[in-house]
């Protein structure tokens, strides 16, 4: 039989109830963090977007934004999630052969990690291109989210 070794949670107190981590006593640090996600399409579709002849507008682009948007809004997605002073959220959507990839990269100065900002304004992006190529395309595929990056520098 092999022992596993208990460790604390930190998301949770003493009674297991779901907690914020306080991160107060941690040093403030330059942090970034990359994501990536892909969104398949079929060649009709990735056709009207190139053609920019979607219905809904400009897809990059729009999805794009929302992305930004959604990054900057993931303490309010992600329980337990603390707010960030962000400053920098990059998020760009590019045209390959069986649909759209999507990446973003984030950075702030602060106490915990922009990784979950990183990831939600990827995720958030290419639901936006799903959103607006949902009436053309049933077959579409969303997937392949991931971490890229994540570094912290002391300042």
């Amino acid at each position: 039989m092999v022992k596993i070794k208990k460790q604390a949670l930190s998301h949770v107190d003493n009674a297991g109830k779901a907690k914020m981590v306080d991160v107060s006593g941690k040093p403030d640090q330059l942090r970034t963090a990359g994501a990536s996600g892909h969104i398949t399409l079929k060649r009709e579709t990735l056709e009207l977007i190139r053609e920019n002849r979607m219905m809904k507008g400009d897809v990059l682009t729009i999805a794009e934004i929302a992305g930004i948007q959604g990054g900057k809004r993931t303490s309010e997605l992600i329980p337990l999630c603390h707010p960030l002073q962000i400053s920098k959220l990059d998020v760009k959507a590019t045209l390959d052969e069986n649909g759209v990839k999507v990446e973003s990269l984030t950075r702030c100065t602060g106490k915990t990690g922009i990784e979950m900002e990183a990831l939600t304004a990827v995720a958030v992006a290419l639901l936006t291109i799903y959103d607006m190529c949902k009436a053309v395309d049933k077959t579409m595929l969303i997937g392949e989210i991931r971490l890229t990056e994540k570094t912290k520098k002391d300042v």
